[in-house]
């Protein structure tokens, strides 16, 4: 059950020529592929792209009738590799993931396609999930477009541009015989505009018809000696064919006047021009509709440059400002190259007054554009003001909000487990996991001292095996690895689990199974419970786990039974039984969960039905205010509030309204500390008539006699 549906959305993918298409960028993006006789698509989800893999599974019926093939790759290696369908037949495709991590992991396929070249165009859309907001490692996309020279499209964010760039895209990859990228960032993918829309069109050639006649050739195998003529064949004819297509077809853009007074320009990445503009319209230099007072270079081809085009920017001119965003800088080096070979003089300024790291924002940019006009053109420096956009006493008064488990998460009493028994046993090594999980290793649990990739948990402990003979001392530990259902499937069956099974790793593994890859939006994996008429689920995490030799493997579906789940870690780290361990958690992502069930209540609501929601209190009266139920839950319906006592002064434990009655935080407070201050509550919608006489002659009795004992408490006050 992906997070959002766009069954309605793509509707709009019917567009035909003419019309208005008015969407977020990831369903222009899908438009684009359509327009382009795109012949083929598939991809792995992750942000920003995630979305995009919805799209693609919700459209998959328009997709199927224009004879379009799609998949919801396992893994970014796996979508890469279907890239070999547009080597040798001239078929259209598309793959996209989540960059730099997927690059990283598709690799080992983009190399080779990359090294033989493609005979229809082959396009590799990434989310570039950098700066602001990003889960990941701060790396680009270009070092690996051009340590494999593959072309890099960022375009300008809007959608017009953006889809103009999907159907040259496919141009220039043919053109070169050359795979192209297109970035992508957050705010291109969830942005809303409008463009007109084209006719649809049926790939020429699908993929079935190719299959029916199959072409080999031996030269774009990757194989001696025909992969030493590849890197030939890419610098005498594929660059050059792919430098003549950009320039050509004015793929870069030019903004505002010819020349300046001052003798000054500016040369921007596509993808942040709009901020550039905004931090220029902020200080007079550009209005809100992108008329420039500079002149403007936007490099919607990032990689390769065309020297004639830098050349012409830059002749005249004393100074030209780059607006590259993180590190290296790849085009600034590039542009340094390129001005020199052409004999000019013109000084390229860059990092020297941006930052060399993070993101970009158009503060960023004012403040770094100020800086280059007071050395290079002082008579447009403007003054600027310090932004703060709080004053400094109202802001230190905000709360930090450090990711964490969503309310009910099951995750939660896992960790939960793991931190009572490191008080039993002592603390071990735990290798972590890409994925929901991870927020563990922050407060309150404190959990993980590595994490190296998705579905790399196992792997990553791999290296600390315990020492033969040496029971009951600190060398007879193991150590601990999360996993995910998602990371699983992804890379951790061989990479995790058939290794440590392989190698004897004497190491516990802990697969949280949520029912599907719930921290890319809860899109359907291979162990999914959901019924999925397009893919097959329903294959057990344990079944693959014995299957690849693993004996020790437990499983349990009850994952708040805090107890239960003391007693299997437990085991697992004091059996004797050597070999990997492994213990599948399976319990529901809550947040699907309650998307999926508040759509069924709010139904029955409006059908005036008996509807129950259980949820958990606190009795303000007996709580003693050790809130060990917090240090070990981190619910973020579980709070505190002042005490009603006024002869106490420690704050109570109090539960918020947006419980969903998990029954964590009592498990808790049980196993910590014996604690009677938790109950649980019936909150009973459209109560029948018993129901309610019932609940009117409880409230009677209860109120008469609370109010007895208030009379009592204030006969004894002093």
């Amino acid at each position: 059950m992906a997070e959002r549906s766009f069954k309605k959305e793509v509707v709009k993918l019917t567009a035909g020529e003419g019309e208005t298409f008015t969407g977020e960028g990831i369903l222009a993006v899908t438009k684009a592929l359509l327009q382009s006789g795109v012949a083929y698509v598939g991809g792995y989800q992750g942000s920003p792209i995630s979305h995009l893999m919805d799209v693609f599974a919700d459209a998959n019926d328009l997709l199927a009738s224009l004879g379009v093939h799609f998949e919801a790759s396992a893994s970014e290696a796996t979508a890469a590799a279907m890239l070999a369908a547009s080597v040798n037949y001239p078929l259209r495709g598309a793959v996209a993931w989540k960059s730099v991590v997927g690059t990283n992991v598709a690799s080992d396929a983009l190399s080779n396609v990359s090294s033989g070249g493609v005979t229809g165009g082959a396009l590799v859309i990434v989310g570039e999930d950098y700066g602001e907001g990003s889960s990941i490692m701060q790396e680009r996309t270009h070092a690996f477009a051009m340590k494999s020279q593959m072309w890099l499209l960022d375009p300008r964010p809007n959608l017009p541009s953006i889809v103009d760039a999907v159907e040259q895209a496919f141009r220039l990859s043919e053109a070169s015989n050359t795979p192209v990228m297109l970035q992508l960032r957050v705010r291109s993918c969830h942005m809303t505009g409008s463009f007109v829309a084209k006719d649809n069109k049926r790939p020429p050639l699908t993929v079935g018809e190719a299959a029916a006649n199959p072409v080999r050739d031996t030269e774009r195998i990757v194989l001696p000696p025909a992969n030493f003529l590849h890197e030939v064949e890419k610098i005498e004819k594929r660059w050059p064919a792919g430098i003549a297509y950009v320039r050509d077809h004015k793929l870069n853009e030019w903004f505002g006047p010819e020349g300046s007074e001052e003798g000054i320009g500016l040369i921007v990445q596509g993808g942040l021009y709009n901020n550039l503009n905004r931090a220029m319209e902020l200080i007079g230099l550009a209005d809100a509709y992108g008329v420039s007072k500079l002149p403007l270079y936007c490099l919607n081809v990032a990689y390769p440059l065309i020297p004639e085009e830098v050349a012409d920017f830059c002749r005249g001119k004393r100074a030209v400002l780059i607006l590259e965003e993180g590190q290296p800088e790849f085009i600034e080096h590039e542009l340094n190259t390129l001005v020199r070979r052409a004999g000019l003089d013109t000084r390229v300024v860059g990092k020297e007054v941006l930052p060399r790291a993070g993101d970009y924002t158009a503060d960023a940019i004012r403040t770094g554009l100020a800086r280059f006009l007071e050395e290079h053109a002082p008579r447009l420096a403007p003054v600027l003001d310090a932004v703060e956009p709080l004053p400094k006493p109202v802001a230190a008064q905000i709360p930090q909000r450090p990711a964490g488990f969503c309310t009910g998460c099951p995750e939660r009493p896992i960790f939960t487990a793991m931190k009572l028994v490191e008080r039993e046993l002592g603390p071990t090594h735990v290798s972590a996991d890409i994925g929901c999980h991870l927020f563990s290793i922050l407060p309150p649990f404190d959990i993980g001292n590595t994490t190296m990739g998705y579905g790399l948990g196992s792997a990553g402990a791999s290296a600390f095996k315990p020492k033969e003979g040496a029971k009951g001392t600190g060398e007879s530990k193991r150590s601990i690895a999360i996993m995910g259902d998602g990371g699983f499937w992804h890379n951790g069956l061989t990479s995790g689990i058939g290794n440590a099974v392989f190698n004897k790793d004497d190491t516990v593994t802990m697969i949280i199974d949520n029912g599907y890859s719930a921290a890319t939006g809860g899109q359907d994996i291979l162990s999914s419970r959901a019924e999925n008429a397009n893919r097959v689920t329903n294959n057990p995490i344990t079944k693959a786990v014995r299957g690849v030799g693993a004996k020790w493997v437990r499983e349990t579906h009850r994952t708040y039974d805090l107890k239960g789940m003391i007693s299997m870690l437990r085991e697992a780290l004091t059996t004797e039984e050597k070999g990997p361990k492994v213990i599948v958690a399976q319990s529901e992502c809550m947040l699907n969960k309650q998307r999926r069930e508040k759509k069924v209540t709010s139904a029955r609501l409006k059908a005036g039905e008996r509807v129950v929601r259980e949820r958990f209190g606190v009795d303000a009266d007996t709580c003693t205010g050790d809130h060990s139920c917090i240090r070990l839950s981190g619910c973020p319906s579980l709070t505190i509030k002042p005490n009603p006592d006024p002869l106490r002064q420690d704050p109570v434990a109090h539960v918020e309204n947006s419980c969903v009655g998990c029954g964590l935080c009592g498990e808790v407070s049980h196993a910590a500390v014996l604690c009677p201050s938790f109950y649980r509550a019936q909150i009973v919608a459209n109560p029948g008539r018993f129901e309610r006489f019932k609940a009117k002659v409880s409230g009677a009795i209860i109120n008469r006699w609370q109010a007895g004992a208030e009379r009592e408490r204030v006969a004894r006050a002093f």
